[in-house]
């Protein structure tokens, strides 16, 4: 051996022998390359475990609604919270909503078996969603029953308001208008039919009709 390759030997074991202690005395060094460099951290690896609780479910039949679901969901396991999605005017269901199970585990059993599930005519469409992916407003009423809306009473309310002069007259010439399109129907049909005068607009309006409940 001569003596150039002797002294680049030296260089390399005092090169390793800096590099050891520098990553010795650097606590979030965890790697050293054999093959020389800096030394680095080792990569975190990502936790892959299933954490999500809340399932997705699409097209829900007529009458499967928040007691029905909770009964039929319950033979998987504890349930949290069940909210379908209805419109805010008339209450009906929007066909779709939101389970929350206690486990993850069975919230994955529940996505795996539910999923494409014939329920009433319907293929229930049901699918997990990642924790960081459910919205914070997603639970809000939740806690608040369904009560229907009580349209013999809207209706009511409707028909025993005061109306003014101008109001009646409006009403009036809705009602005239119809009454044109009618008779040229009748005259253009061939029938020979006298219709019944409607009270024109000039009249004041008359005395309503009030219902009581």
């Amino acid at each position: 051996m001569g003596i150039k390759e002797k002294k680049s030997m030296l260089k390399k074991i005092k090169k390793g022998s800096t590099e050891l202690t520098a990553a010795r005395k650097d606590e979030s060094a965890e790697f050293l390359p054999l093959a020389g460099g800096p030394p680095r951290k080792l990569p975190v690896s990502k936790n892959l475990e299933n954490k999500s609780t809340v399932l997705y479910i699409g097209r829900i039949p007529h009458g499967f609604y928040e007691n029905e679901m909770e009964a039929f969901f319950k033979q998987f396991g504890e349930i949290r919270r069940v909210r379908i999605a209805r419109n805010k005017k008339t209450g009906k269901s929007k066909h779709f909503g939101f389970i929350e199970f206690a486990s993850p585990e069975v919230a994955k059993i529940v996505a795996e078996t539910m999923h494409n599930y014939l329920l009433y005519e319907h293929l229930l469409q049901v699918q997990m969603i990642p924790p960081e992916r459910v919205h914070s407003k997603l639970w809000k009423g939740v806690n608040r029953y369904y009560k229907p809306l009580d349209w013999v009473r809207i209706e009511r309310k409707r028909h025993n308001k005061e109306r003014t002069f101008e109001e009646h007259k409006k009403l009036v010439d809705r009602l005239l208008k119809r009454d044109q399109k009618r008779r040229k129907k009748i005259e253009a049909a061939g029938i020979d039919y006298e219709c019944p005068e409607i009270v024109g607009n000039d009249t004041p309006a008359p005395k309503k009709i009030r219902f009581e409940d």
